[in-house]
């Protein structure tokens, strides 16, 4: 009975997500990830600065007390609903933690302002510093000086690449667990590898850069991120054609992805915009400032319209049907498991 708890805790903790996001009034995890990341990474640079080799190492051990400490958190509260008999405050710890580990709602409702701003038929300079001022909050290239065109690109990228940090990369980890915590209550759990994994993005987003000191200092994050997303982003270029019933060509398809994908420098970033940028037939990729230069990125689907606010509603739509997709073969998969352990 307590594995299908566990089970019902994860269904309800999407739903969760979905509904309400990031409640205001509870501290998030990824607050406490952040501010420790934060502190110990201006230490580190302090101290380290001119030191390469001994920036690099700190940053794998900064790296390391980050996923340990969250991977404890997630463990220590499972084992205390599990062992309390199913406590109803520990179950709605677990649903809440679980819950912050998703983005669903947060992501589109930032991108979806951003479009709606943008498809405005006057748009003012007020008006304009506000779009530039919510992208550059969701990228991390230079947006000051970007077109429309360019912001709404911007968006459209972030909002895919994301799809995948945010949702669909956690999401794989969380059912992970699900299963593994099936066999022993001291294996990792949903909640355990959940926070593990934003423990992993949140180190990426930070400190995973490849300009000024962070090519050091946050040398491993990126590293641990890029084998953390790496069967999750496959995941959802190999389903995500299905949504829309893009299997006629789906072989073709599914080259096709890969070979745009693996032009760029990230094994995930590529792929997980690529797949996107296909099944909802829109063109991204292109020239882009960043502080250490102007980095042209390859073209994904050269065919594809261009950006417009159309697109992001039909990717949004494409996220949702994904997430369905998800749920569904994870329930199927989950119960024919429970049913052959009862039986």
């Amino acid at each position: 009975m307590a594995e299908v708890n566990i089970f019902l805790l994860v269904i309800s903790s999407i739903g969760l997500d979905l509904l309400i996001g990031d409640p205001l009034f509870l501290v998030h995890p990824v607050q406490v990830m952040g501010f420790f990341i934060s502190k110990s990474s201006k230490y580190c640079v302090h101290l380290f600065n001119k030191k390469e080799s001994l920036l690099k190492w700190s940053g794998l051990f900064i790296a390391f007390i980050t996923i340990l400490v969250s991977f404890s958190a997630g463990k220590i509260l499972e084992i205390f609903f599990l062992k309390s008999n199913n406590n109803t405050f520990w179950g709605f710890a677990i649903l809440f933690g679980l819950s912050s580990c998703l983005a669903t709602k947060s992501l589109i409702s930032r991108v979806r302002e951003i479009s709606y701003l943008i498809n405005k038929k006057f748009i003012d300079d007020d008006t304009l510093k506000k779009i530039v001022s919510k992208v550059q909050k969701i990228v991390s290239r230079d947006v000051t000086s970007s077109s429309l065109e360019d912001l709404l690109r911007s968006t459209i990228e972030s909002l895919t690449e994301n799809s995948v940090d945010g949702i669909f990369g956690p999401l794989f980890w969380i059912f992970i667990g699900t299963f593994s915590i099936h066999y022993s209550i001291y294996l990792p759990g949903p909640l355990s590898l959940g926070f593990t994994y934003k423990a992993i993005s949140t180190l990426d987003s930070m400190i995973g850069y490849k300009y000024d000191f962070y090519k050091k200092l946050g040398f491993f994050s990126a590293k641990i991120e890029d084998f953390a997303t790496y069967i999750p982003a496959r995941l959802v270029v190999y389903s995500l054609p299905f949504v829309k019933k893009r299997t006629k060509n789906y072989f073709n398809l599914i080259q096709t992805v890969f070979e745009e994908g693996h032009r760029y420098e990230s094994p995930n970033a590529g792929i997980s915009e690529g797949i996107f940028a296909h099944v909802a037939n829109v063109q991204l990729g292109g020239e882009n400032i960043y502080p250490n230069g102007v980095v042209k990125k390859p073209i994904l689907n050269s065919l594809g319209e261009k950006c417009s606010f159309n697109s992001v509603e039909i990717i949004k739509n494409l996220i949702f049907r994904l997430l369905l997709l998800w749920i569904f073969l994870f329930s199927i998969i989950f119960l024919l498991i429970y049913l052959q352990q009862t039986t």
